[in-house]
């Protein structure tokens, strides 16, 4: 075998093996209701998420992603070109930001707050099914007249 061919054929080989070896990207990882930016190469046309009750996604812009976080749990986002190409496989990660949460367990019932730097109920799923449903209405309650009072403002008030 020519000398040419020999080196042509270790380099081949050891740029399959450093292909094999490399690692994936790195986890996205987003925490329990609240959104990251995952910027990509090129304009996605189509995006797939693996779990839509864990992660959503919306495109802003041509490749700029919203990635909000719904649940705990692992799931991955497919962004796709408009040929169908995969332009990236994104593994995504959502989590508690356990930083300024406080847990209150009353035997095996708990109740989610977030002190920053007082404390208010927040809605975390595993919660006590009763506490949630009280804080989900009082925070329905409260989004329902704000939007009643933004629609009795006028423009440029």
């Amino acid at each position: 075998m020519p000398i040419n061919a020999l080196c042509r054929s270790a380099v081949a080989a050891l740029a399959l093996i450093l292909s094999i070896s490399a690692s994936p990207a790195a986890d996205l990882v987003v925490a329990y209701d609240q959104s990251q930016l995952l910027r990509l190469p090129r304009p996605v046309a189509e995006v797939i998420i693996g779990n839509p009750s864990i992660a959503d996604v919306a495109v802003q812009g041509g490749n700029l992603l919203v990635v909000t976080g719904k649940s705990f749990g692992v799931t991955n986002i497919i962004a796709l070109d408009a040929d169908r190409n995969v332009i990236q496989d994104q593994r995504v990660v959502v989590d508690r930001d356990d930083r300024r949460t406080v847990a209150l367990f009353r035997g095996p019932l708990r109740q989610t707050y977030t002190c920053a730097p007082t404390c208010s109920p927040t809605l975390i799923i595993g919660d006590d099914p009763e506490y949630f449903d009280t804080v989900a209405k009082a925070a329905n309650t409260k989004s329902g007249a704000a939007s009643a009072s933004a629609k009795q403002q006028p423009a440029g008030e």
